[in-house]
């Protein structure tokens, strides 16, 4: 749980060419950026774009998690493993999660309960979410840092559109729709205000036991307080 961002890209064509070379345009755009890394080309296909399949340490893992997508059938979500995957990872700084940017190719049809149900992906596509709000922590930097990463996603996600390849952003700091950095900024201090007061909550009822990312902030009493205030 926390101030995420989430995108999806998709390209109409079919050639797998074409589709790498969309992807190195974006990975060349994210070079101009402020992330504080951006990963190698990642080239994946069969069995080894199955995440299921590789090790739990291996480098790709969370990369290949993120390319799976997700049909959903009475209520239940099934996971569709991508056959081809042309993507790479970005850290965009401390305290935020990795961002991936990608095209991947998934089955046409999955099967469920003997059944054939069409997915309903386009030929190249990519869902995936950056969680960006932790980078706020003031031992990363604070809401500098916060502002640093979040803000490199989505100037990779215009370079996306600028390419032709972003289908849909929902930024649950308003930014994208807004953009206004003053906004954003208190946006994630209402937010971290507000998964302080449920973590401490939480701490009450299981203990020290149950640890949380806000609670990692050297500032969580505080922050605790002001969501215990805003309750009376």
């Amino acid at each position: 749980m926390g101030l995420t961002i989430h995108y999806q890209l998709q390209s109409a064509s079919r050639n797998p060419a074409k589709a790498r070379q969309l992807v190195e345009q974006l990975r060349q755009k994210a070079l101009d950026l402020p992330f504080k890394e951006v990963g190698e080309i990642v080239e994946v296909s069969g069995d080894t774009a199955d995440f299921d399949k590789l090790d739990r340490d291996d480098p790709n893992r969370w990369l290949l998690i993120q390319a799976g997508q997700y049909v959903v059938r009475d209520g239940r979500h099934y996971r569709i493993t991508p056959t081809k995957v042309i993507a790479f990872s970005t850290y965009p700084g401390e305290g935020s999660e990795e961002a991936n940017f990608g095209l991947a190719v998934y089955p046409k049809n999955i099967e469920i309960d003997g059944k054939n149900v069409r997915t309903n992906l386009g030929d190249w596509s990519w869902s995936s979410f950056c969680k960006t709000q932790y980078a706020s922590n003031p031992e990363c930097g604070g809401v500098e840092n916060f502002l640093r990463c979040h803000l490199a996603v989505v100037k990779l996600l215009d370079a996306a559109a600028e390419i032709g390849i972003l289908k849909k952003v929902s930024d649950e700091g308003d930014y994208w729709e807004k953009r206004d950095i003053k906004a954003l900024a208190a946006e994630v201090g209402d937010w971290n205000t507000m998964i302080a007061g449920w973590a401490g909550r939480l701490k009450d009822s299981f203990g020290d036991g149950l640890v949380s990312e806000i609670a990692k902030f050297p500032n969580f009493e505080h922050l605790e307080a002001q969501a215990e205030k805003k309750k009376q």
